[in-house]
């Protein structure tokens, strides 16, 4: 992707501060018989340094500062739910092929895959970050390989590439034994990464892979106990078995409130599955829980209750998981896209509507509250902006707006 022309090499110097001129930002609502019509935005001047917003001042367009010529500044993008541990991407083009042996038999074929993804992982993940920044996305959590065929290999080679790219990338990471807990006997493996620097503890399908529900949830949620971590467990099923796993999470966590706000469902697609009543019953023990939930937006012709959720208060993140890989084929990176695709499938189209939406791209920070009031940015903000060719936040997320340029803590990452 070509550098936009925001900050040319000229404007950057060795300076831990920052002066940006011309920049848009969101003020309020306009109305119209009660109803929001458009969104009101004005030009600022903006003082960075050492990677914070130090002032915010009415815009002077002949100061000596960077000009950011009328963008948009959002807060940066974050990408909640990714595994930049094994990817195709920089690599040749590949499509998925066909499935044999559903999950289990997609654990077989990665454990023919994993050795000869290793070689090139981190070299891979950092294309993925750099692919994530030109989207707008400076920070991510991801989903790392745990298993006896990997064994740490996958964390350590992604950690060498987050290090390489700290300046201008944060992450999370989660301890992810794709090959189950007990299956394939990740319990060893999974109990040293605990001790390393990951942030959550992880999971996938317990009954269909350790064939244990209790069991498994009772192994992870110890070991994230242990070592004050948080929980996110992949849950594809969509049976009996996946709504025993949503409520016996929601037990263990509620006996663990340490657990509270740091545990989270991903995919969860058996809340599609529900009837409306029972989605409501459910979302509302998760939001009572503070049991979040990572979805994919789409997920074939399931639709997920993602507005409930968010109506009982459940915090609910998305992500690209697979930019491409012998999971997913598809994926460009953007969780600006994701965010269209959400207002699309749930009828988000009017003005206020789709600017609620943005928070699918930013982790639930957005720069005016429900009445209109400007939230964000404020004085002591991390500086980690994103700058995009559009008026406002609702037609960022309907147009999928070009992201111009990004800043990360400070740093201009292009």
């Amino acid at each position: 992707m070509a550098a936009p022309s925001i900050f040319s090499d000229e404007n950057i110097t060795a300076s831990r501060k920052l002066i940006l001129k011309n920049v848009r930002l969101e003020i309020g609502f306009e109305y119209e018989e009660n109803e929001v019509i458009s969104t009101k935005t004005d030009l600022f001047l903006i003082e960075i340094e050492n990677g914070k917003i130090i002032n915010i001042s009415p815009n002077n367009a002949n100061a000596k500062a960077i000009d950011v010529k009328g963008f948009l500044m959002l807060p940066a993008f974050k990408d909640m739910h990714i595994h930049l541990d094994k990817t195709f991407y920089g690599d040749k083009w590949q499509a998925v092929r066909k499935r044999k042996g559903g999950v289990k038999g997609m654990i077989e074929l990665e454990e023919k895959l994993m050795p000869e993804l290793l070689k090139t992982s981190t070299q891979k993940a950092e294309k993925m970050i750099e692919l994530l920044h030109s989207k707008g996305t400076s920070f991510a959590r991801s989903h790392v390989n745990i298993e006896p065929t990997s064994k740490l290999d996958s964390l350590k080679n992604l950690q060498i590439a987050l290090e390489n790219k700290k300046k201008t990338f944060g992450a999370e990471l989660v301890a992810f034994p794709q090959h189950g807990v007990f299956y394939k006997n990740s319990v060893p493996y999974l109990k040293e990464a605990a001790t390393m620097d990951i942030d959550f503890i992880g999971g996938v399908d317990p009954y269909t892979i350790d064939g244990a529900i209790e069991k498994t949830l009772d192994f992870t949620v110890q070991l994230a106990l242990d070592h004050q971590k948080g929980i996110d467990i992949h849950l594809h099923e969509t049976g009996e078995s996946g709504l025993k796993t949503v409520e016996y999470l929601i037990d263990k966590v509620n006996e663990n409130p340490a657990l509270k706000g740091k545990t989270f469902l991903s995919h969860c697609f058996i809340l599609g599955k529900l009837d409306k009543n029972k989605q409501e019953e459910i979302a509302e023990k998760l939001g009572d829980a503070k049991v979040g939930i990572a979805s994919t937006i789409p997920f074939g012709n399931l639709i997920m209750p993602l507005l409930t959720l968010q109506n009982h208060g459940v915090t609910v993140y998305t992500g690209n998981d697979s930019i491409v890989d012998h999971w997913n084929t598809y994926g460009i990176g953007s969780v600006l896209e994701k965010a269209n695709l959400y207002a699309q499938l749930y009828g988000q189209s009017t003005e206020f509507m789709l600017s609620r939406c943005l928070k699918l791209a930013t982790a639930n920070v957005l720069p005016l509250d429900d009445q209109g009031n400007q939230q964000w940015p404020k004085v002591g903000d991390d500086a980690t902006l994103v700058f995009l060719d559009a008026s406002c936040s609702a037609e960022a997320v309907s147009r999928i707006s070009d992201v111009k340029s990004l800043i990360h803590q400070g740093n201009i990452v292009f």
